[in-house]
């Protein structure tokens, strides 16, 4: 499970673009996979699970198989798999079976910050119903219940907030997708 590099390689290097683009920097690109993976770490994901998603979210196809994400990052296929599992579970990589293989590939949704997003206001609905019954428990006009009560207001807010930004968001991205679309014409 060891997420070290094979003795002697160069960890900026370790990484492989899926490619055969020769204008592209293949240090670079590692780079960036481990820079924004450290960045991911930083703000609480496992640190083999952001650097699998940020090697997945790096490759043209956003598609590779446990070997080639072994080989990219250097690692045990041990630690692809747990990272994968991860990943699963809070959505943001999908496994689908490789036509004609029994080996798994595993995918990034181009949408992935969005429906996450999306799962958390889900997730928000769930919170305020625990902290309406945490404010009725400890009484509304207790100290407890009284920052409890702004903490269910405060995810409120959130939530209205949320949708329209979802939405708005939607409307930037179908503007882009088409404006790309148009210019590759």
């Amino acid at each position: 499970m060891s997420e070290q590099p094979q003795q002697g390689a160069d960890r900026t290097a370790d990484v492989r673009p899926d490619s055969a683009d020769d204008k592209r920097d293949d240090e670079a690109v590692s780079q960036f996979v481990e820079r924004f993976a450290s960045q991911l770490v930083d703000a609480g994901m496992q640190r083999m699970s952001a650097r699998v998603f940020a090697c997945l979210l790096a490759s043209d196809s956003g598609v590779l198989t446990s070997a080639e994400l072994g080989e990219r990052l250097q690692v045990s296929p041990a630690a692809v798999s747990g990272a994968i599992r991860y990943l699963s579970q809070v959505d943001m990589v999908s496994r689908e079976r490789e036509p004609g293989s029994r080996r798994d590939r595993y995918r990034v949704h181009s949408d992935q910050w969005y429906e996450a997003l999306a799962r958390r206001d889900n997730a928000l609905t769930r919170w305020e119903g625990t902290l309406r019954e945490g404010v009725e428990s400890l009484g509304e006009d207790s100290p407890a219940g009284r920052r409890i009560g702004e903490t269910l207001v405060f995810f409120e807010f959130l939530q209205k907030e949320l949708a329209g930004l979802l939405q708005r968001w939607r409307e930037h991205r179908d503007q882009m997708r088409a404006d790309l679309e148009d210019a590759g014409r």
